[in-house]
């Protein structure tokens, strides 16, 4: 971060200088011009009264011209000053940056640089999907080439449609998609739909007394949530008694909070994301927030490589030469490292439970095979290696 903080002073200073030239540039052309309009109306009225040009006059003119050329030479000098400061910039980029990234990575890890670009250009057009930019995403679609299934296309727009009518407090859309997809959020465990419903029933709180009949003809909507909300429902129909006098000044006043409306944009990007098998935040932006992390010590891993010419030591695609913490908010699944073999599981080499209970990795459990039987490297227990089954975290 120090490395940013110093590139970004650099940027304010050459802002600031900008911000000031601009100012000093529109205040002398404007005295330029107020200087020689004058001048310009005293000529058109000795021509106009047909009096030859005055030696006063002449001197006038000569100095005019003498003053627009300096303005000019100053202004030019100035603007000269401002391009030294932007190339400051970039000097400070290159000091405090390495511009030969692309050499952290080695190229066996893509397949193709046909393969690269193409990933790359998807990642961008569903970001771009996931964040509602659906014109900017269609013209890269058709700038690039890249054909996108409308499959493809349609979980986003449906997810942008209803959120932007969210975000103009139109809970119908968002009501008759939780209705539909009823049976789903409910094996979610998802509070969705009640929460829409809660939502609308305190939009009619809001409206007074003259709602009261309406609100408590619409609180029917609230029966099947009653088990599992009953607290929350008691709080609502508590409130009505308050209706009358007022419930911005009641004990039910938190009930009419603005921030209902993100939590129920958040709660429904949440579940929508979830039914539909998307991820809340886009690939790109993951992928690009966990290499700001990791990009030094990528960088730092290249140098010593280098250093010690030992550059096989990082030869397999799917891992690091050591492992990068990332911190909390990237962990998004569960990681079991073999105790025997002390190596990541994968695929192709997967955790497996021995009837015992203890959890080895598939290769250790083969180099632990001797006369068809497997003895627990933990307790004294034979069995069948074919009794030990696969997990997943």
């Amino acid at each position: 971060m120090e490395q940013c903080a110093c590139v970004e002073r650099e940027l304010d200073k050459v802002l600031q200088k900008f911000l000031t030239y601009g100012q000093h540039c529109e205040q002398s052309l404007e005295e330029l011009l107020h200087y020689v309009g004058q001048l310009r109306a005293e000529l058109a009225n000795a021509a106009l009264q047909g009096t030859p040009l005055s030696a006063t006059l002449s001197l006038v003119m000569s100095q005019c011209c003498r003053k627009i050329k300096d303005t000019v030479q100053k202004l030019a000098s100035d603007h000269k000053d401002i391009h030294s400061s932007v190339s400051r910039v970039g000097k400070a980029i290159d000091r405090n940056f390495d511009s030969e990234i692309c050499g952290v990575v080695s190229d066996a890890v893509w397949d193709s640089r046909e393969k690269q670009q193409q990933i790359l250009q998807l990642a961008i057009v569903e970001h771009l999907y996931q964040q509602g930019m659906l014109s900017v995403a269609e013209e890269l679609c058709q700038e690039s080439t890249l054909n996108v299934d409308l499959d493809f296309k349609q979980p986003f727009l449906e997810l942008n449609r209803i959120l932007e009518a969210l975000h103009e407090q139109d809970l119908g859309p968002a009501l008759e998609w939780a209705v539909s997809h009823r049976q789903r959020l409910v094996e979610l465990n998802s509070s969705l739909e009640f929460k829409l419903h809660r939502l609308h029933f305190i939009r009619l709180l809001a409206g007074g007394p003259e709602k009261q009949l309406e609100a408590l003809s619409y609180a029917r909507h609230f029966q099947p949530f009653a088990r599992l909300h009953q607290r929350e429902i008691q709080v609502m129909m508590g409130s009505l008694v308050y209706l009358r006098l007022g419930l911005e000044k009641s004990p039910y006043c938190h009930l009419l909070d603005n921030s209902h409306w993100a939590e129920i944009c958040e709660t429904f990007t949440r579940d929508a994301c979830s039914l539909l098998g998307l991820s809340v935040e886009s690939p790109l932006s993951v992928s690009f927030a966990s290499g700001c992390v990791a990009l030094p010590v990528l960088m730092n891993i290249k140098a010593v490589i280098e250093q010690r010419q030992c550059t096989g030591v990082w030869s397999h695609k799917d891992e690091l030469p050591i492992e990068i913490e990332l911190g909390m908010k990237c962990w998004y699944h569960s990681v079991f490292a073999c105790p025997i073999l002390r190596q990541q599981t994968s695929d192709s080499n997967p955790p497996i439970k021995l009837i015992c209970g203890h959890v080895i990795s598939r290769d250790a459990l083969n180099k632990l095979i001797n006369g068809g039987k497997l003895k627990c490297p933990y307790c004294p227990m034979e069995q069948n290696p074919a009794d030990g089954k696969r997990i997943i975290f």
